[in-house]
């Protein structure tokens, strides 16, 4: 374990060397100066977790290395001491950034606990620091993975509203990714320090969801037996995800209207308003606008989500991402799982890419973490895949055409279409298409359609 480094500044050798002793302790590394000007040279040369200076010092008192420390090395701590006692050199200091401060002559059991005290508080915000940072990479833009066009809106979109106050609807197939997003949007807000708070709409009864939202008052049903905070006063200052927003029934969509006009609730059982502070974001796998025409969902609810839409692309229609997510996940559950090297092999990927993926990157993530636990080495073959997705890349069932033969597909059909309409007349079929007759001349020869086209025009 990394021993913690303490430098002890004061002009006054016996009171040095005495601290310096009192903290010759087991997980302390201590360094000594005898005036401000050697401690900030020791603090440009050396990686310093707290600083225990005298206030008074010929030529640069405490205060000035406090100030000049925070700018040479941020994240030191800094105990100010005083031989005179005073609050108003107490509060001075506090109030330029030093952790704390004593007064001399020093309590040596005083110190050893301020010291102890001030270790602990760096190291609980070394590690929110490394939390924040995981948190970042996991739901930055980083955790958005693809590279097709499709995702490239996606994040585009987000980077210009994420700093925004509106509401975004987030619309798209199960296992898409809805959640994600929304996290990112929160994680690249201004929001982000403050609570992301996720409600599964579909996963609560009409009763249980309207307390879960607003909260309740002690009494104010059965089983309510105190009072308890909902989701949105819980999320202030923060950002509420309603997954699956198309479940909420009518009575609930109402109370929600009114919270998006006027940022105030009541709890359940209660009446005195609640104002927070909250970015509401939304998701649903159903189609809003149908259930709105339908009049399952209210017109006023839906246009009040649906300030800003992100819709997300089914993996089955950005094939393209699909190595890219493969790779990224089989690298992940080889890490979580103590395994290095882990490949895909070129006509397993293309399986992958062949299969229709009903479930999504959330049904193509689960894959990965099957395959990669159970491959019985580093390389990952035809033979590893799951029989449905074997069977599709084969040409079964679930099969998908690649990209590029399902253009083809849609242009050989097209012009078959065009040229039928226009009677087979290949100049008007040529004009109808937006081409030149060259160019479809060319077409008709590579789709193997020119004899077929001749004789249809020549009956």
């Amino acid at each position: 374990m990394k021993k913690a480094t303490i430098l002890i500044v004061d002009d006054e050798k016996n009171s040095r060397t005495g601290l310096e002793d009192a903290l010759n302790l087991p997980g302390y590394r201590v360094l000594t100066a005898e005036n401000g000007f050697q401690a900030e040279e020791i603090l440009a040369a050396e990686q310093i977790n707290l600083v225990i200076s005298d206030l008074r010092m010929p030529g640069m008192t405490g205060l000035d290395l406090l100030k000049r420390g925070e700018r040479i090395s941020p994240g030191t701590l800094f105990i100010i001491m005083t031989a005179y006692g005073s609050v108003d050199s107490a509060v001075e200091a506090m109030k330029e950034g030093a952790f704390d401060y004593l007064t001399k002559p020093v309590n040596i059991e005083q110190l050893e606990l301020l010291v102890a005290r001030a270790l602990k508080s760096q190291n609980l915000e070394a590690e929110n620091k490394y939390l924040r940072e995981q948190l970042e990479k996991r739901f930055g833009f980083e955790s958005l993975i693809g590279k097709s066009a499709a995702m490239e809106r996606v994040i585009a979109v987000i980077r210009q509203i994420a700093g925004t106050r509106s509401t975004v609807l987030i619309s798209g197939e199960s296992g898409t990714g809805k959640e994600v997003v929304a996290r990112t949007i929160h994680q690249q807000s201004p929001r982000r320090a403050g609570p992301f708070v996720p409600v599964h709409c579909a996963a609560l009864s009409p009763s249980l969801l309207e307390s879960e939202l607003f909260g309740h008052e002690k009494g104010a049903f059965t089983g309510a037996i105190a009072m308890r905070k909902g989701r949105f006063e819980v999320a202030d200052g923060g950002t509420v995800f309603l997954d699956e927003v198309g479940e909420i029934p009518p009575e609930i969509q109402v109370k929600l209207l009114r919270f998006l006009e006027t940022r105030e609730f009541e709890r359940v059982g209660g009446s005195v308003p609640i104002r927070v502070d909250i970015r509401l974001l939304a998701a649903s796998n159903a189609d809003l606008d149908r259930l709105r025409r339908e009049g399952r969902f209210r017109d006023d609810l839906y246009y009040r989500l649906n300030v800003v839409r992100i819709d997300l692309p089914p993996l089955r229609r950005r094939q393209d991402d699909i190595p890219l997510l493969a790779r990224t996940f089989a690298a992940e559950f080889a890490a979580e799982n103590g395994l290095t090297g882990i490949e895909i092999s070129p006509e397993a990927m293309h399986r992958l890419q062949a299969y229709s993926w009903p479930g999504n990157v959330r049904e193509l993530r689960n894959c990965l973490e099957s395959m990669v636990v159970l491959a019985r080495g580093r390389h990952i073959g035809v033979e590893d895949l799951p029989p449905p997705i074997r069977e599709a890349g084969a040409g079964g069932e679930g099969a998908v055409p690649p990209p590029a033969l399902n253009l083809k597909i849609r242009e050989k059909d097209s012009i078959g279409k065009a040229l039928k309409h226009c009677r087979y007349n290949k100049a008007a079929a040529a004009r109808m298409l937006g081409i030149s007759r060259r160019t479809l001349y060319r077409k008709l020869r590579e789709y193997g359609l020119e004899d077929r086209a001749t004789k249809a025009g020549e009956e």
